[in-house]
């Protein structure tokens, strides 16, 4: 237990130390030019949740009307009598049409924006081939789908909601568990973190938190984006610990600190397991609903775009369809979710790296493309992550109730470098 003098000393030292005074020295760093090309990058993505939802009705839609859908899986009947190959087959031109009918969107979210504002490192030939790459990854994991979802269509019509979200979950999961080995490799370059204090401090905090690691990977991140990024990936015999270059060569090793405490704290609090969760019951909910509308739908506009039946591959463009108007709508639940456990994961970063100075410096370099100081209302309907300033605030809270744990050289309040927050 602490003793009276210690009590004393850390109630003194916390009355000493200005929480929102720390706060505003920090959010201050991020001024005029700066902030704004933040605030409008950032304001501009509500929009493109929008209009994303627009292009995607309007591509599945000219599938439809068309007929190419209906002609699609007439084509698939003509190769080969096997239904779970047919469905499979399907999602070729599915794929393929969708994206080319949604290039331009794609070109312009993707690149021509990223670029806009300096935050894409490619030139639009490699831009261009990693697209491609993750083309043919979608094809692979849409057939896939395709395949397993019409097949319990068929075998349960009256409970094909039930197990195909069953179904959906177990692909979620094994997508996880398989992502950092064999996706992400096909993007960038993991190596081993070369040997050093901070590798050992970095396993050091893995150890203290059971997470099963004996190695951190560096991936090569700077090649595509400025962004800092870090994670604890995978499940079982998967699981990695990586950091990007750029977080590397970007920040201190408080930071770096801070950041993967942050990271490993999504694998301690489970946040992995609990989003397959969260997911897999929206999914339940989502093919419910398409169980229900689906016939109705068919019943008015079937034989018009030639889709037969709910079995028929034809409907996924249908499917398709709901699907992006009920991510929309749920754009406030899901980043609920997601920030929600961003909080509990910052919460544990602090007081597994005990750096909250470190991890005040990174959400202000994350702020260069997040807005830093929203309104509650944006924050709550737009915000996957916590804000620049509700994390920073955070920090400062943190340190005010440590202040007398941390080392003499970390308790002043710190000024920060006005470039602290801006990209190099």
């Amino acid at each position: 237990m602490m003793s009276d003098w210690m009590m004393t000393a850390a109630a003194a030292a916390t009355a000493n130390f200005n929480v929102e005074a720390a706060t505003r020295a920090y959010l201050d760093t991020l001024q005029g030019a700066a902030r704004a090309k933040s605030d409008a990058y950032f304001e501009g993505g509500y929009w493109l949740i929008l209009w994303g939802t627009l292009v995607a009705l309007v591509t599945n839609w000219i599938t439809l009307h068309f007929g190419w859908s209906a002609a699609w899986s007439r084509w698939t009947e003509r190769v080969t009598n096997g239904r779970v190959r047919q469905a499979a087959l399907y999602a070729i031109p599915f794929t393929l049409v969708g994206a080319l009918l949604a290039l331009p969107w794609t070109i312009y979210t993707g690149y021509f924006r990223e670029k806009q504002y300096d935050l894409l490192n490619q030139n639009f030939g490699a831009w261009s081939k990693e697209q491609a790459i993750a083309l043919a990854v979608s094809l692979v994991i849409t057939a896939i789908m395709l395949a397993v979802i019409f097949t319990v269509i068929r075998r349960s019509p009256k409970r094909w909601w039930l197990w195909g979200g069953a179904a959906m979950t177990a692909i979620i999961a094994v997508m996880v568990a398989v992502a950092p080995v064999f996706i992400a490799p096909l993007f960038n370059t993991y190596t081993p973190m070369a040997e050093g204090p901070l590798r050992t401090e970095i396993l050091s905090m893995a150890k203290a938190s059971n997470i099963p690691a004996d190695n951190v990977y560096v991936f090569d991140a700077s090649k595509q984006t400025k962004r800092i990024s870090a994670n604890v990936s995978g499940l079982g015999p998967t699981i990695r610990i990586s950091l990007n270059d750029n977080l590397l060569n970007r920040t201190s090793p408080p930071e770096i600190k801070a950041v993967m405490g942050h990271e490993m704290g999504h694998y301690v609090l489970g946040h992995i397991f609990r989003t397959i969760l969260y997911f897999s019951l929206l999914i339940i909910a989502f093919l419910l609903f398409l169980w229900w509308a689906t016939p109705r739908i068919l019943s008015r506009y079937g034989q018009n775009w030639g889709v037969r039946n709910v079995s028929d591959p034809a409907v996924t463009p249908l499917f398709a369809m709901v699907a992006a108007v009920a991510a929309m709508l749920a754009t406030p639940l899901l980043n609920t979710i997601v920030r929600t456990q961003e909080s509990e994961a910052d919460a544990f970063g602090l007081d597994a790296a005990r750096e909250p100075d470190g991890f005040a410096l990174t959400a202000m370099k994350l702020s260069e493309y997040r807005k830093i100081e929203p309104s509650a209302f944006e924050e709550a309907i737009f915000f996957d992550h916590p804000s620049g300033r509700t994390r920073v605030h955070m920090a400062m809270e943190w340190k005010a109730r440590h202040l007398a744990e941390l080392p003499p050289e970390k308790r002043a309040m710190v000024v920060p470098n006005p470039a602290a927050g801006k990209a190099p």
